[in-house]
């Protein structure tokens, strides 16, 4: 998004001058880099808003717990093995991009290896069958961990067209393929079978790693617009035990749910995540990324405030809509389960757009090590929050629950918010 055309032209109208101020609240200066992205972020969460929709209409929420049970667990593995290697590979822009993506694939595919009994362990704990689940896992996992260390190397190095199509080719390419498996009355795991070609066409992106095309090359040079000490320096350890935790989490909200109320239960919690989750990364993606990614920052923080509010509505416009699909019958009779979780997710996912939105500053203040702790420290009142039926297992239900983890959720991402925007700059 751009400044409005002309916003220094004198204006007459007293309604006019009001109407551009309201408008200047929402008004960014927004790279050609940051608009491509946020573009594509845009259309992608659009496409995954269709694909969402397709799982609403077209299969069950036992279906759709299912399938998610099986996608978060290769998700657990892929973050895990990743060990945030996107996020530093950006952040350390002194480094040769191609060698570094190399070698940050390398590294990920060694600590996803050793993950594989871990992986089994939490199959085991789901009680999913381990023969149909594994091979889905592991070709999901490795398929979406090559497709984000792509996005990462896209940024980097990239043309426009280029860090377009890595953005908005998996989704679409997902969402084509369970419309015409449906179509045609597959019998086979359509969902499945949709989402491991969409992270398949993403992760071919990272293909000229290996095979750099001079016009690459060029692109690659990197123009600093503001020398700031931008760095990852936080140790290997430090960046696994990060991970670990939020990947713990991620996947325990699902088999924690899967285990105390049903799959059904599941279905719609998922679903909802989703959706909703989507538009804090939409916000990491097309802001934090791209300003680690070009060494660029942000002098004034109404952007960032700014930004993360307008996530916050973009947040309230989707649970209106999901109110509308609901009372105009768009969706069967049993999708409307999804109402108790409809506001307490949309908190918990507005907090998640107003700390995306200051993701990029600890990384740009030497504030890196203490960024993760933080985090870490929020991940573990949130699982105690998830964990707490167990002390007290007839005082709760799937509403009660929600409500009380979308809270401690809210609450420690808002803490994590105000703390980052009153980080200072270390140039």
């Amino acid at each position: 998004m751009a400044h409005l055309a002309g916003q220094n032209a004198t204006i007459e109208n007293p309604t006019g001058q009001w109407l551009m101020q309201r408008f200047k609240f929402f008004s960014f200066s927004f790279s050609s880099t940051s608009q491509t992205v946020a573009l594509a972020s845009l259309l992608s969460f659009g496409t995954q808003v269709l694909f969402a929709l397709l799982m609403l209409r077209w299969f069950s929420p036992q279906e759709v717990g299912e399938f998610s049970v099986i996608s978060q667990i290769a998700f657990f593995w892929m973050t895990l093995a990743l060990a945030q290697a996107p996020l530093t590979l950006l952040a350390n822009v002194q480094q040769p991009p191609h060698h570094a993506a190399k070698l940050a694939w390398r590294d990920t595919l060694i600590r996803g290896t050793f993950l594989i009994p871990l992986v089994v362990l939490v199959l085991w704990i789901a009680h999913i069958n381990f023969l149909p689940a594994l091979p889905w896992i592991f070709a999901i996992a490795f398929s979406q961990m090559t497709w984000m260390l792509s996005q990462s190397f896209a940024l980097l190095t990239g043309s426009t067209s280029q860090q377009f199509l890595v953005r908005i080719l998996p989704p679409s390419v997902a969402a084509a393929a369970i419309t015409i498996g449906t179509e045609f009355s597959w019998e086979g795991p359509t969902l499945l079978t949709a989402a491991l070609l969409g992270y398949a066409v993403g992760a071919w992106h990272l293909f000229p790693a290996w095979h750099p095309s001079p016009q690459v090359e060029k692109a690659s040079k990197i123009e600093l617009h503001v020398t700031i000490n931008q760095a990852d320096n936080r140790s290997n350890r430090l960046r696994t035990l990060h991970t670990l935790i939020d990947a713990l989490l991620a996947t325990a909200i699902v088999i924690v749910w899967q285990r105390s109320y049903s799959a059904e239960e599941t279905g719609w919690l998922t679903a909802l995540l989703r959706v909703l989750g989507f538009i804090p990364a939409v916000i990491h993606m097309a802001w934090a990324q791209v300003k680690l990614s070009h060494n660029i920052e942000q002098l004034n923080r109404k952007h960032e405030w700014r930004l993360g509010f307008l996530g916050c509505f973009a947040v309230l416009c989707v649970v209106l809509l999901g109110y509308l699909a609901l009372d105009q019958s768009w969706l069967s009779l049993t999708w409307h389960g999804i109402v108790k979780y409809l506001w307490p997710i949309a908190i918990w996912q507005c907090a998640a757009c107003l700390s995306a939105a200051f993701s990029h500053r600890p990384f740009q203040t030497n504030t890196e090590t203490q960024f993760s702790w933080a985090c870490i420290g929020i991940s573990t009142l949130q699982a105690l929050a998830l964990l707490a039926p167990i002390a007290f297992p007839d005082s709760w239900n799937a509403s009660t629950h929600i409500n009380f983890f979308a809270f401690v959720s809210a609450t420690g991402l808002l803490l994590l918010t105000l703390w980052m925007a009153s980080l200072k700059s270390n140039r």
